[in-house]
């Protein structure tokens, strides 16, 4: 244990009032005061600690030193650095389709401010929180939003983050930021990045260097200084707001004069402010939520860039982690690359898609063409043969541990936008005349159906043993759905799967991710269907040099083996429609769950008293955050957080919660960590 030194609960330092009522003095952090300063120590791993010196006079850097502890050796990291925040505040459309719940809205195309965060050194807070400490300065603002500084280390880890808490009283506000680290009083001696190709480069700091952006891989800028490295990155997905591609848009910065607005040498992590120029919707900032403009520092006294590999740890390297008895599989792809082949596009053999996804540790990619090329209405003519292609090149593209599944984005029929997966190669044409059969044998492809309504869709999905859901429901080209078909036939057949999710829109308030779609999972669940979620990249074109990971999600399917494309990928759509897969960003994972020894998608009978065992086993990453047990009664849905901030970096474990279902309907979890990563599993269903 490490002592705290402190003799009343509000100290004063140059008149500025500290208050550590909320510190635990008995745990494994200490503070002190000396000076002016408040001086933090933390333990970062075995035989070392962290400390902090945070300077409370104004118009002082914020960051006296930085340094880690190892026995009576001292390196310091850092000196006399002020973290940095630009604010860009624009206009959100609220007119538009669902109100908060928009991706089509123009937000950097319309008139916006960019403000430097001013931090003002009124009074501050130590607080203890599970295994971390916690120290918050007022006040922070930038135009007419305003908050606190939040500094965060997490014991077990020379882990720290660092956020602008702020919040606004005005309506339709939509905010995007960049952040970083800045002192040009700070020793330093040369600059690391991961180019995209993931060769370490690095170049000598000269102060005078103006601001350059750097497209990196892991969406991290190392500074070196004589005693060791700083890391800077972002929260790995909760930093990324929904675009329709995922190009690297140069995510990094270092040098002086950034934007014109950061007069001293610094590093950080940046926005495109006009992102891909398509759709470009930034986050949400509802009145009064306290946005988190926040970034990861990791500190090292190692030296050569070498703390990324400690950074890398955080994502698997940006790879989606093995699980034994489970494959991944990513879905929602607009690659367009059926049309790219037929148009003799020059392509390598190995298309960019498939190696940014195997790269990234995907078994199964499951694609959603002719979306906005090729020719979905057609009749028959340019439609089979784009078909026949896509099935061509998919077969030539799965191989022993990559499974490529055709699949479109249909939109006809069912109304909102969907998606659909059949388990072999199907052709199907979108219309039907009244003297046309609903299918037929084709001379050069076998059997072709012709669809002309909602009723001849499903049963289409029923002969070919297909599934569809609702992609991106409740927005975009899904404003209003499932909502408005809840009651019909199509909805409630067990053909349709339920929703996808995905992030979208993005928010910086709230301390998990999607949960537009995370409600449309309890509707559904209330409305007395057995539905499941799962999750959608939504993404078009896709190359390895793009920032993929950041914008992508993944489901974990408990399959036994990768099945073959010429042998059918029945077991795929066996395990989706009966709920055996959990969702996640990567970082976050569920190896096993169950409601009193039943897994997802099954069925439990409960005690009369309603008591129920959940046992959970998490594998994790960054620090956890909380467990969410979410139910519903088929009319209310219920929620019992239970915390989880003892936790520190990189962990596994069993969890066993005793719960009160009593009366519930279904029961399903969440879990979130301190960087907003997290996993969800499919309901378990409860009888009396």
């Amino acid at each position: 244990m490490f002592t705290v030194y402190f003799f009343l609960p509000f100290l004063a330092f140059a008149q500025i009032p500290v208050d550590l009522n909320s510190f635990d003095k008995n745990g494994e952090a200490s503070v002190s005061s000396k000076e002016g300063f408040l001086e933090i120590t933390w333990p970062t791993g075995k035989d070392e600690k962290g400390k902090i010196y945070v300077n409370l006079e104004q118009n002082q850097p914020l960051f006296n030193k930085i340094e880690l502890i190892k026995e009576e050796s001292i390196s310091e990291i850092a000196t006399n650095l002020d973290p940095v925040f630009l604010l860009s505040v624009g206009e959100r459309d609220l007119e538009k389709r669902d109100g908060w719940n928009i991706f089509f809205d123009q937000t950097a195309y319309k008139p916006y401010e960019t403000h430097l965060v001013k931090l003002d050194k009124r009074n501050a807070q130590v607080i203890s929180e599970g295994s971390r400490t916690k120290i918050l300065i007022s006040e922070v603002s930038a135009g007419n939003f305003n908050g606190s500084l939040e500094i965060i280390l997490f014991n077990g880890s020379p882990l720290l983050n660092i956020a602008a808490v702020m919040a606004t009283e005005k309506d339709a506000r939509a905010i995007i930021y960049d952040a970083g680290l800045t002192g040009s009083e700070n020793e330093w001696e040369e600059v690391f990045w991961a180019d995209t190709d993931d060769y370490l480069q690095s170049s000598k700091v000269n102060l005078e260097t103006k601001s350059e952006n750097l497209a990196v891989k892991y969406r991290t800028i190392i500074g070196e200084t004589n005693g060791g490295s700083l890391a800077v990155f972002p929260p790995p997905h909760q930093y990324f707001y929904p675009l329709d591609n995922a190009y690297n848009l140069k995510f990094t910065w270092y040098g002086k004069q950034y934007r014109k607005k950061v007069p001293e040498f610094g590093i950080g992590i940046r926005h495109e402010l006009l992102g891909d120029r398509r759709h470009v919707p930034w986050f949400n900032a509802p009145p009064e939520t306290k946005q988190r403009l926040n970034f990861f520092i990791l500190i090292s006294d190692e030296k050569d860039g070498k703390v990324l590999n400690q950074v890398k740890k955080f994502t698997h390297g940006d790879e989606y982690k093995p699980l034994e008895g489970f494959y991944t599989m990513a879905s929602h792809f607009h690659t367009e690359h059926v049309m790219d082949v037929l148009t003799h596009k020059p392509l390598p053999e190995i298309p960019g898609h498939v190696k940014a996804l195997r790269d990234a540790g995907v078994n199964i990619m499951h694609l959603g063409e002719f979306h906005l090329a090729g020719n979905p209405r057609d009749r028959g003519p340019k439609r089979l043969p784009e078909f026949h292609k896509m099935f061509e090149e998919c077969a030539r593209l799965s191989t022993g541990d990559f499974l490529m599944l055709p699949g479109e984005e249909p939109n006809s029929h069912f109304g909102g936008h969907w998606m659909n997966l059949f388990p072999e190669p199907v052709y199907w044409i979108m219309s039907r005349d009244e003297d046309e059969p609903f299918v037929e044998e084709h001379p050069d492809y076998g059997k072709v159906y012709r669809v002309g309504n909602k009723e001849e869709m499903l049963r289409l999905l029923e002969e070919e043993n297909g599934l569809a859901w609702t992609a991106h429901a409740r927005i975009k080209g899904s404003t209003g759905y499932p909502d408005e078909y809840k009651d019909e036939e199509f909805f409630k057949s067990d053909r349709f799967l339920g929703a996808a999710w995905k992030a979208m829109p993005a928010d910086l308030s709230q301390k998990k991710l999607g949960k537009r779609v995370l409600d449309v999972m309890d509707d559904m669940a209330n409305w007395g269907h057995k539905k499941h979620v799962i999750a959608e990249a939504d993404l078009f074109k896709i190359e390895p040099d793009y920032e993929l990971y950041g914008n992508m999600n993944i489901n974990y399917l408990q399959l036994e083996e990768l099945p073959k494309f010429e042998d059918g990928w029945q077991s795929v759509l066996d395990v989706m429609e009966s709920g055996k897969f959990f969702v996640s960003t990567g970082e976050v994972l569920l190896p096993a769950f169950n409601v009193d020894g039943k897994g997802a998608g099954e069925t439990v009978n409960l005690q009369r008293n309603g008591k129920a065992e959940i046992t959970l086993e998490i594998d994790w990453t960054f620090p956890l955050n909380f467990v969410e047990i979410v139910s519903g009664n088929g009319e209310e849905v219920f929620r019992e957080k239970i915390d989880l901030t003892k936790t520190k970096a990189f962990g596994k474990k069993e969890y066993r919660f005793t719960v009160d279902l009593k009366d519930r309907k279904w029961v399903r979890l969440e879990v979130w960590d301190a960087a907003v990563n997290g996993a969800f599993t499919q309901p378990v269903w409860l009888e009396e």
